[in-house]
């Protein structure tokens, strides 16, 4: 009778080091992700609007799929709104290991999209500013594309070691963050970022915010007899080539770079920072929500001309907005400004922007139209 003999069986773990450096990569790569999407559902139509930018720049550049790119901008306030609320559920699934192999997976997928995006803006000095943060941190090109480098090589490293991760049954917390993170970008939407995280917010002084915070301090770069020269102060010798001027405390330079508001009759942005004005601002006619211009007239009318100043202002052309003044029978002076001004003052069309003495008291979306009486208690506690 022949007796088999059984053979002990030999478990294969990974080395410590690697498995050290695995769990780093996994915290690492799911804390920026759940950071980083928070911060940009917080503000969705800010991610739309950068969407739209690289959906426009796809269009130019690559005219054979124009048609294409043009297709996809009515839906980006969508796509916003998943691709933001993606990384939060990946980051969450990923701190919990639930089903590593398929969320490693997509994770990698969606660090290549992004990797593409940093390195296009960053080679072709297109979209220079990716959003990747939202409004809370400013990146250069090409650090967001390093930073994107850096997670693709974590991701790599988590899918190679994605066995070595306990898997934990928690569909639960990974369907909470679903939900929660949709929720947030839904209500963002609908009324106004629950953390506003941009220059014109309430509490914020925009003529402030329009200067630097320190004197500017240039360094300037030179040619001369075929070799390159760098000088704090400008030489006075004619015989330098001038070839570029660097900025060397770029954190002072100032937040507020482009808000000016005109007439007619000529600049009028020194205008807003005096007295208490009530701005109606509406950036597009043909993407204007009209349901709640009843409240917003009544508020427009209500207010005390006198104390608070009520005015309009657009991006529209003069016919067109003299022409929903005529429909709403809104007899209330009208300013102009830049489009994308307007979209960062307030995320909503129509939105309503009050500000004293250059100091932001409240911003409302359209839903959220205060009555008169609301925005008359408002001023009289500050």
């Amino acid at each position: 009778m022949n007796v088999s003999k059984s053979r002990p069986v030999t478990v294969r773990t990974s080395p410590l080091w690697q498995r050290v450096i695995a769990q780093m990569a996994r915290l690492i790569v799911g804390v920026i992700f759940i950071f980083s999407g928070l911060i940009k559902i917080n503000d969705p139509v800010g991610t739309q609007i950068k969407l739209t930018e690289y959906f426009e720049v796809f269009a130019e550049d690559v005219p054979a799929m124009a048609g294409f790119f043009h297709g996809l901008i009515p839906f980006t306030l969508v796509l916003s709104v998943f691709f933001c609320a993606a990384e939060v559920v990946l980051g969450v699934a990923l701190l919990l290991s639930y089903r590593i192999k398929l969320t490693s997976w997509i994770l990698l997928a969606l660090i290549v999209f992004f990797t593409f995006l940093t390195f296009y803006s960053a080679y072709f000095n297109k979209v220079t500013d990716c959003g990747c943060f939202g409004d809370a941190i400013k990146l250069k090109p090409w650090t967001s594309f390093s930073k994107d480098v850096f997670l693709l090589v974590l991701i790599l490293v988590i899918i190679w070691q994605r066995k070595i991760f306990r898997r934990i049954r928690s569909g639960f917390w990974v369907g909470l963050a679903t939900v929660l993170s949709i929720g947030i970008g839904v209500y963002a939407i609908q009324h106004l970022p629950p953390l506003d995280l941009l220059p014109y917010a309430v509490g914020k002084s925009v003529p402030n915010q329009m200067q630097p915070s320190e004197p500017l301090r240039f360094s300037y770069k030179l040619e001369k007899d075929g070799k390159e020269y760098e000088f704090e102060k400008y030489p006075a010798d004619t015989t330098y080539k001038f070839k570029e001027m660097v900025l060397l405390n770029e954190s002072a330079k100032p937040k507020i770079t482009d808000y000016r508001v005109w007439n007619d009759e000529g600049d009028f942005t020194q205008e807003t920072f005096k007295g208490t004005k009530l701005m109606l601002i509406i950036r597009d006619i043909h993407d204007l929500s009209i349901g709640d211009m009843p409240a917003i007239r009544k508020l427009m009318k209500g207010v005390d001309g006198k104390e608070v100043i009520p005015l309009i202002l657009t991006s529209v052309s003069d016919q067109e907005i003299n022409d929903f003044r005529h429909e709403y029978q809104l007899s209330i002076p009208v300013y102009k400004a830049d489009a994308t001004v307007l979209k960062t003052i307030v995320r909503s069309n129509p939105g309503l922007w009050l500000i004293r003495d250059g100091v932001v008291q409240g911003k409302w979306h359209h839903t959220d139209t205060p009555a008169p009486e609301e925005v008359n208690a408002l001023l009289a506690k500050k």
